[in-house]
């Protein structure tokens, strides 16, 4: 069986302009700060002690794995 993959003319990436993904990642942040917001302080009243990330760090880490997401066809 030959290999197919080398030389092949495979899918095409298109790239999103760079602005609609700053846009999307500017709401998505936005709607994460306050959801992350609320789950360090329950992780905070639960566990009795400070969580190792705080929620704009825990906001901005959703945001970077969730926009990328949206794009995905």
């Amino acid at each position: 069986m030959r290999d197919q993959t080398v030389n092949s003319h495979g899918h095409h990436v298109t790239r999103v302009p760079r602005a609609e993904f700053k846009i999307y990642f500017a709401l998505i942040l936005m709607i994460a700060v306050p959801v992350q917001l609320v789950a360090w302080t329950g992780e905070a009243v639960i566990h009795a002690k400070k969580p190792r990330l705080d929620p704009l760090t825990r906001a901005w880490k959703d945001s970077t794995a969730i926009t990328p997401m949206t794009f995905r066809g």
